[in-house]
C-alpha cells in the first residue's frame, strides 16, 4: 500500500513586523514557492497563511492571492484556517478563541472558494481544553507535533495517521507532525526523505506522514533562498516526489481525514514543539537540561531515557518574561472590559475595537527562542499600539467627555498586589506600589503607544555560547538554527550585562558622592538604598479636574533611615505629569546622592530625526549617545518619525545622566545588540533644610503636536 503524504506549509508574519520584512520574504520565500509549485500541479499542498500576513498580501500582493485562489479552485491547495492573528491559544480567553477563529474562517471562504476544515495552533502550543473551542469555532482537525503524541506514551511507529481527541464531548482529529522530516526538509538531500517515507511504508502501510512546517524555511531564513531556490534543491525535492508518485501519495490532510480511519483516541498533555518547552524553562533549569542532553548523546540507554525528559510549560515565559506577563495582563484587561460592553452599543465601534485587541493578541513578542521575538521593540510596541488603540475605541462607546479623569486601584498586572492607574482622554498611566512605586506603563493615547514598553537585559543560554565562540571554545549547544554563527556588531561580548531591576520609571535610588555616568550605565555604581524594589504605601486623592497618588516608604539610604514621599497628579486633558518628591529624615552632616531614573521606550536609536535637546543646544546627539549634563533643569528626547517630543523638567538644578539600554540578543539575522530604551537619570547631592528635609519638583510633558498634526492634515 502506498504511504500518504502530506506537505503543509505555515507562512507567517508577526503584527507590526517592517513593510520591508513581508517584501523580502514574499520575495525570497513565498513567491518563488508558488511559482514553482504552480509547475507541479500534480503535487497537491496544505497552506496556512496567518492573517496579518494575508491582510498584507491582500493589500501589496493581491496577484498571489488570485494565484492561490486558482490553485485551490483546481484541488492542488488545501487552505488551512486558525487564529486569526496568530495567538497563543491558552494565553487568551475562551471567548476569543472561539472569536479569533471563526471570524478568520468567515474572513478566508470569503476570500478563496474553501470550506475551512483545518486550522493551525500557533507555535504548537497545546492544552487539552482547547479541543471544545477549536470544535466550538467549527473546525475538524489540526496537527501538533510529534513530541506532543510521544509524552502521550505513543511510540514512533504509532505516529503515522491522526487521532481522535475530546473534551466536554466535542471531537477534534489531530495529526502528528513528523520531527525527523522537520530536520530533513530541506537540510538533507531529497532523497534522505524519499528514503525515510520508504522505512515509513514498510513498516506501516497505508500510513499518513505529516511533514508541516514553517514556510521561510524555503527561502526567508538565512543561507535558505539559495539552497532552495538558486541551488535548486526545492526542484529536485518536487521531482523526487513526483518520481515517486507510484507508491508515495501527496495529499491534503482533509483527503487524508476522508480516506482513512482515526488511529485511536488520544489526550495530549500540555506542551508546544520540543525546543520551545525548553526555551520556557528557567535558565538555570534549560543549562541543566542541555547539559543531560548533551551527556546521553553516547549513552547505549540515551534515547530510551530522552523520551522521558520534558521541558518546560509555555505559559512560564510569563514569569521568565515579566515583560510578557504586563503585555498578558493589559490584553486581559481589555478583553474584560469589551466583554463587559452592553449589547446596545454601537456596534461598528464594538467591531473595531474587538479587532484590535484581536492584533493585539499576536504571539510573537510574548516569547523567545532562537528568534528575537520579545527582544524585538517594534513587536512589543505592535502589541501596545493595538491594545490602546482597542482601549480608546472602548472610551468611544463609553462616550466619555474630554474633561474626565479618574484613578483605578486594582491587581493591573496580576502579582497578587493593587496597582493604580491614572487615566484622562489622553494618557493611561500604571504604577506599581509594591514594586518600588514604579511608573511600569505609560501609554500615550493619541499616538498608540506605551513609552515604558521596556525588556531588561538578563541572562540567556545563547549569551555562553557568544562568550565561548570568541574564546575558541566548543559551546555544544550551539545555535538552534543551522548555518554560521554571525555577529552583527564587533565586540557584543562587551555588551553583555544583566539588569537587577526593571527598567521602568520612577525608579528611585541612592549612590556614593562620586559615582560617575559611565559606572551607572555599566552597572558598576554601588546601589546605597534599598527603594528600587522596595513596597511603598499608597493612598489616590480624587478631586476636581485632577487626580493624585502618593507613595511613600521609608528604607534604608547608605546607613540612614530616610522617608521618600513621591506625589503624582495628572489633570483632566493633560499630556503630563507633576512629580513631587520630599526626602525627610536626612542627615544633616553629609549630603546623600539621590537619582531618579525615567526610561523612554519606543523612540528609536541610530537616527537622525531622533535626537537630545537640552538648554543651549537644539540637537545633542541621537537617543543611543550617552549624556552627561551638570547644573540644569531640562532634557528632552524627540522622536519626528513617531511625533513625540517628552521631556523632563526640575524645579531644582541638578546633573543628568542619560544611556541607552541595549541587550544582545539571538535572531534569524545572527547575533545582535537591540536598542530597548533610553535612560534618563536626573540626580542630585541633596542638602537638607534647618527640618532635615529636602524636596523637588519633576515635571513630565508627552509633546504629540507632531503627530496629531499630521493625522489632521492627512484626514
Amino acid at each position: 500500500m502506498p504511504v500518504r503524504f502530506v506537505l503543509a506549509l505555515h507562512n507567517h508574519q508577526p503584527v507590526g513586523n517592517f513593510g520591508n520584512v513581508f517584501e523580502q520574504a514574499y520575495r525570497d520565500a513565498y513567491g518563488p514557492f508558488l511559482d514553482l509549485l504552480d509547475q507541479y500541479p500534480e503535487l497537491p499542498l496544505s497552506l496556512h497563511t496567518s492573517g496579518p500576513l494575508l491582510e498584507w498580501l491582500v493589500e501589496h500582493r493581491p496577484d498571489y492571492v488570485d494565484r492561490v485562489r486558482h490553485m485551490v479552485e483546481r484541488g492542488q491547495i488545501e487552505i488551512l484556517g486558525g487564529g486569526f492573528y496568530e495567538p497563543i491559544l491558552p494565553m487568551i480567553p475562551r471567548r476569543d478563541r472561539v472569536g479569533q477563529i471563526s471570524t478568520f474562517t468567515k474572513y478566508l471562504e470569503k476570500l478563496c472558494p474553501a470550506h475551512i476544515r483545518g486550522m493551525w495552533v500557533p507555535e504548537r502550543v497545546w492544552e487539552q481544553n482547547l479541543v471544545s473551542d477549536i470544535a466550538d469555532a467549527g473546525i475538524e482537525y489540526t496537527v501538533l507535533d510529534d513530541h506532543h503524541f510521544k509524552q502521550a506514551g505513543l511510540e514512533q511507529e504509532d505516529l503515522t495517521g491522526y487521532y481522535l481527541s475530546e473534551d466536554e464531548g466535542r471531537l477534534l482529529r489531530i495529526f502528528p507532525n513528523s520531527e525527523p522530516l522537520r530536520y530533513l526538509v530541506p537540510w538533507k538531500d531529497p532523497q534522505d526523505t524519499v528514503a525515510y517515507l520508504r522505512e515509513v511504508a514498510g513498516h506501516s502501510p497505508d500510513a499518513v506522514v505529516v511533514c508541516a512546517d514553517d514556510g521561510e524555511k524555503f527561502g526567508g531564513w538565512p543561507t535558505t533562498h539559495e539552497h532552495c531556490f538558486t541551488n535548486g534543491w526545492l526542484r529536485r525535492f518536487f521531482d523526487a516526489l513526483r518520481d515517486a508518485r507510484s507508491w508515495i501519495r501527496l495529499c491534503t490532510f482533509s483527503q487524508a481525514l476522508d480516506e482513512t480511519p482515526p488511529r485511536g483516541t488520544i489526550y495530549l498533555p500540555d506542551s508546544s514543539y520540543r525546543e520551545m518547552t525548553e526555551w520556557a524553562l528557567p535558565l538555570p533549569r534549560l543549562e541543566a537540561y542541555n547539559r543531560l542532553v548533551h551527556s546521553l548523546e553516547h549513552d547505549p540507554h540515551g534515547p530510551e531515557i530522552k523520551r522521558f525528559l520534558r521541558g518546560g510549560f509555555w505559559r512560564n515565559f510569563k514569569v521568565k518574561y515579566p515583560e510578557t506577563r504586563e503585555m498578558y495582563a493589559r490584553m486581559i484587561e481589555i478583553s474584560k472590559k469589551l466583554a463587559a460592553v452592553p449589547e446596545s452599543a454601537d456596534e461598528s465601534a464594538v467591531e473595531r475595537a474587538r479587532q484590535e485587541l484581536y492584533r493585539g493578541q499576536c504571539n510573537c513578542s510574548w516569547w523567545h527562542g532562537a528568534f528575537g521575538g520579545l527582544y524585538l521593540p517594534h513587536l512589543r510596541d505592535a502589541v501596545y499600539q493595538h491594545l490602546i488603540a482597542a482601549d480608546n475605541a472602548l472610551l468611544e462607546i463609553g462616550q466619555r467627555t474630554e474633561d474626565w479623569v479618574t484613578a483605578d486601584i486594582a491587581d493591573l498586572n496580576l502579582d497578587g498586589c493593587p496597582e493604580v492607574c491614572l487615566r484622562n482622554d489622553r494618557l493611561a498611566a500604571y504604577f506599581s506600589p509594591a514594586a518600588g512605586g514604579m511608573l511600569y506603563e505609560l501609554d500615550l493615547r493619541p499616538i498608540r503607544h506605551n513609552l515604558l514598553a521596556t525588556l531588561s537585559r538578563r541572562p540567556e543560554a545563547y549569551h555562553q555560547t557568544i562568550l565561548k565562540h570568541l574564546r575558541g571554545e566548543k559551546d555544544d549547544s550551539g545555535p538552534v538554527v543551522p548555518g554560521p554563527m554571525i555577529f552583527k556588531q564587533e565586540h557584543l561580548e562587551q555588551q553583555i550585562q544583566y539588569d537587577t531591576y526593571p527598567r521602568k520609571s520612577l525608579i528611585d535610588h541612592f549612590f556614593e558622592h562620586e559615582v560617575s555616568l559611565e559606572q551607572v550605565s555599566g552597572l558598576q555604581a554601588k546601589e546605597l538604598g534599598d527603594f528600587i524594589n522596595g513596597p511603598y504605601e499608597h493612598r489616590v486623592r480624587r478631586g476636581t479636574g485632577e487626580v493624585t497618588l502618593s507613595l511613600q516608604r521609608i528604607g534604608q539610604a547608605s546607613d540612614t533611615r530616610v522617608k521618600v514621599m513621591k506625589t503624582i497628579t495628572l489633570h483632566a486633558r493633560a499630556s503630563m505629569f507633576e512629580i513631587v518628591y520630599v526626602l525627610e529624615n536626612l542627615p544633616r552632616d553629609r549630603k546623600l546622592h539621590f537619582a531618579v531614573e525615567f526610561n523612554f521606550a519606543g523612540m528609536a536609536a541610530g537616527a537622525d530625526d531622533r535626537y537630545f535637546y537640552f538648554p543651549g543646544k537644539e540637537r545633542a546627539g541621537q537617543l543611543q549617545t550617552m549624556q552627561d549634563l551638570a547644573d540644569t533643569d531640562t532634557i528632552g528626547l524627540v522622536d519626528e518619525w513617531l511625533g513625540l517630543d517628552a521631556s523632563v523638567h526640575l524645579s531644582r538644578h541638578g546633573g543628568i545622566w542619560a544611556f541607552p539600554i541595549q541587550t544582545v540578543s539571538q535572531s534569524e539575522g545572527g547575533f545582535e545588540l537591540v536598542h530597548q530604551s533610553t535612560a534618563v537619570m536626573p540626580h542630585w547631592l541633596v542638602e537638607p533644610d534647618s527640618r532635615s528635609r529636602w524636596e523637588v519638583t519633576l515635571s513630565l510633558k508627552l509633546d504629540m503636536s507632531r503627530a496629531e498634526k499630521r493625522v489632521m492634515a492627512s484626514v
